[in-house]
């Protein structure tokens, strides 16, 4: 396979992944062409090789500084702005994840405190929606504080140990 049809086969790949993970397939494909991009790629080259408009371009960079996981660089003498994706691989892993838990998680376990928390409480019905929910409440919220431990881990020398043991 050639250079540029297997860049384009892991970029497209990557893509479809995308929507899997919660992102829109546009914004994994940047993510994807800038990951593999040994140099800072202008919004004009990632316009040209997905083939987007700069509007869709520009929002999907946008969204993926929100996310940390993409920065702008300037060069000398250039007017254009240019991108480049975190190289990192476990950075990359620990922001996703914080992101995650930020848009997805978090707002999960505020929805079921609020709804198992309703009034009432009297029939089998309700007391069990209570359960089931309170339920629920605890488990993502114990798999939430799993997640925020990992993602502290490059911050903290014993879970670096224990991280290094188990490779």
């Amino acid at each position: 396979m050639e250079f540029k049809e297997a860049k384009n086969k892991f970029v497209q790949t990557w893509g479809a992944l995308g929507s899997q993970w919660g992102i829109n397939k546009t914004m994994a494909q940047i993510h994807a062409l800038l990951m593999v991009s040994a140099e800072p790629v202008s919004m004009e080259d990632v316009m040209e090789e997905l083939q987007i408009s700069r509007g869709n371009a520009s929002m999907n960079l946008r969204a993926l500084m929100d996310w940390r996981i993409v920065y702008k660089e300037y060069k000398a003498g250039e007017r254009r702005e240019f991108f480049i994706a975190e190289k990192d691989l476990d950075e990359l892993a620990v922001k996703i994840a914080r992101e995650r838990s930020k848009r997805e998680i978090k707002p999960a376990l505020k929805v079921l405190k609020e709804v198992s928390s309703i009034e009432g409480n009297h029939t089998e019905e309700e007391k069990h929606f209570v359960e089931q929910t309170n339920k629920l409440y605890d488990f993502i919220l114990k798999a939430d504080n799993v997640l925020d431990k990992i993602t502290e881990y490059k911050d903290n020398w014993l879970t670096k140990l224990v991280v290094k043991l188990m490779k």
